[in-house]
């Protein structure tokens, strides 16, 4: 028995095409549901899915009583990766949401091996562009390396990179770990990025480390479509072996 899978597939393929390619702009009204089917001879049915194929897909939208339109893709923000000056949150200083005291939850203790319960701080900022919300910062470190100190998050400046205010505080950080994941955007971080809980969320754990020792840990939870992580790997030269005599 014939099923409707291939037929709505070929329906979203000859609009996916145009749409990638630029011949379909955003903000450019598509045909309806009822036009669809009449040009590829096919249901109303077939027509939905295939529109609703191209929801998921993030290349149309629909608004309701107009119709379906070609989306207008967020602008990507380039969160460089490597090197000492740019910080965890690339370039982005970011708004600083408060810093505290808390006792370490067991996944922020396993990540900085300490004790559940032990005394860390925790600091929050919000990075917007163009006043949209773009990604949010979380991190923790020991109160024990800067207590006491005007190098602890309490009282240093609150764009100040991490690696900076431990190297002041007599901490050298020598080594990062960094770990990138997809998981569903909970509720906490969903309001503050303006989307819905349970949405795709990039998540980027980084981990400063002062020997083998894990000081600092963090992780930044941003919407994957809006962001590229620009990676800068060096690499030796190599000479090519020699090949073995016939």
């Amino acid at each position: 028995m014939e099923t409707s899978s291939p037929r709505y597939l070929m329906v979203a393929e000859s609009l996916r095409r145009p749409i990638l390619e630029g011949r379909l702009p955003p903000g450019t009204r598509l045909p309806s549901r009822a036009q669809l089917a009449v040009r590829h001879r096919v249901s109303e049915q077939v027509s939905r899915h295939a529109l609703r194929l191209l929801m998921t897909e993030g290349l149309v939208e629909s608004r309701p009583g107009s119709g379906y339109y070609v989306r207008r893709r967020p602008m990507a923000h380039r969160l460089p990766r490597t090197g000492s000056d740019t910080g965890p949150m690339g370039t982005f200083l970011g708004e600083h949401l408060g810093a505290t005291t808390i006792a370490a939850a067991p996944a922020e203790a396993a990540r900085l091996n300490v004790r559940v319960g032990e005394s860390l701080y925790r600091t929050r900022h919000l990075a917007r562009s163009e006043e949209i919300p773009v990604m949010i910062h979380t991190s923790w470190e020991p109160t024990a390396l800067t207590r006491g100190t005007n190098h602890s998050p309490l009282h240093a400046s609150t764009d100040e990179n991490p690696v900076d205010r431990l190297a002041r505080a007599g901490t050298v950080v020598d080594r990062v770990l960094e770990c990138v994941t997809v998981r569903p955007a909970r509720e906490p971080e969903a309001e503050l990025l303006g989307t819905e809980p349970g949405q795709a969320a990039l998540v980027i754990e980084r981990t400063h480390f002062s020997g083998q020792r894990p000081v600092e840990t963090s992780h930044l939870v941003a919407a994957p479509e809006g962001c590229e992580l620009v990676y800068r790997l060096s690499l030796s030269p190599r000479m090519p072996s020699p090949r073995p005599s016939p």
